[in-house]
C-alpha cells in the first residue's frame, strides 16, 4: 500500500481485526459476483470501497423501469443498457484503483468454472434456482467460499458455504431441487430496502473470510424478516447423500 491507500483506507486499518494486514489481503483478492440486480447492486459498491483488488461481474440483464425501486446504483438514463457495464461505471467512480471486469453475458457452467478458479470468494446474487445450483457446482469444484443470498416479499436470506474447509455443507445440501423452487419478485413483488439488507449482509460477510476476521457464519442459514425486523438462524449439516458435494468428497478421499 501506498500514502493514499494508507488514507483512504485508515478507517479500516484502525480496526484491530482488520488493520493493515488485513487490508492487503482484500486488496489482493478476487471476487466473481453472480448478479448485480437488486442484492448485487446493494453488494458491490461496499466490496470496491473497502479496496477489493479485483471484481468479476456477470449479468446479462439490461436496466428496466421495474428494477429502480429497489436497484439503486441505476438511474433512468441507464434504461435499456447493460447491468454489468452500467454498475463497472460507478464502482470505478467509487475507487478508480481497483481492476473490475463486466461480463455481459449468462455463464455457462465451463465458463462459470473458469472464473470461480480464478476467485478467492463467489458472492451468489442471481435470482434464480438454476443460476444458484449452477454457482454451487462450480463453488464445490473449485474449492472456493460461497456468500450466497436471496430476497422475496419481506423475506431474505443469507447463508454462507465453504467448500474449502471439511466436512461443511453446501447449498445442494440445503436445497437439492426436490425442496425449494422460485419465488420470483415479479410475481411476488420485494420490499425495496430489503435487497440492501441482505446484499451489505453479503458483502460483509466476504470482507470477513477474506480478511480472517469474526465469527464464522458457515453451516447456519441466516433468515430476516423486514415486517418485524427480526432476524432467525438456523443450524444445518452437510448431507452425506448431498448430489453436489458428496461426490467431490467421494473423490478426494
Amino acid at each position: 500500500m501506498d500514502d493514499r491507500d494508507l488514507l483512504r483506507y485508515s478507517r479500516h486499518i484502525l480496526l484491530d481485526e482488520i488493520g493493515i494486514e488485513g487490508q492487503e489481503k482484500l486488496l489482493a483478492a478476487t471476487a466473481l459476483v453472480i448478479g448485480c440486480g437488486g442484492l448485487g447492486s446493494a453488494a458491490l459498491p461496499y466490496l470496491a470501497a473497502a479496496g477489493l483488488g479485483h471484481i468479476i461481474i456477470a449479468d446479462d440483464d439490461t436496466v428496466s423501469d421495474t428494477n429502480l425501486q429497489r436497484q439503486i446504483c441505476f438511474t433512468e438514463a441507464d434504461i435499456d443498457h447493460f447491468k454489468a457495464e452500467t454498475i463497472k461505471t460507478r464502482l470505478q467512480a467509487i475507487n478508480g484503483r481497483i481492476e473490475i471486469t463486466a461480463l455481459n453475458e449468462r455463464l455457462s457452467e465451463k465458463r462459470l468454472l473458469q472464473l470461480a478458479a480464478q476467485a478467492d470468494i463467489i458472492l451468489d446474487c442471481c435470482d434464480n434456482f438454476a443460476t444458484r445450483l449452477a454457482v454451487n457446482r462450480a463453488s464445490v469444484a473449485t474449492k472456493k467460499p460461497l456468500v450466497s443470498g436471496a430476497a422475496v416479499r419481506f423475506e431474505g436470506q443469507v447463508a454462507i458455504y465453504r467448500p474449502d474447509l471439511p466436512n461443511t455443507p453446501c447449498y445442494a445440501c440445503l436445497f437439492d431441487g426436490d425442496n425449494a423452487s422460485d419465488g420470483a419478485c415479479a410475481v411476488f413483488g420485494v420490499f425495496g430496502p430489503l435487497v440492501g439488507i441482505i446484499g451489505t449482509t453479503q458483502a460483509a460477510e466476504a470482507l470477513k473470510i477474506l480478511a480472517g476476521i469474526g465469527k464464522p457464519s458457515h453451516g447456519y442459514l441466516m433468515s430476516y424478516n423486514a415486517l418485524n425486523s427480526e432476524w432467525q438462524r438456523f443450524s444445518f449439516n452437510k448431507n452425506p447423500t448431498c448430489r453436489v458435494c458428496s461426490k467431490v468428497s467421494d473423490r478426494s478421499s
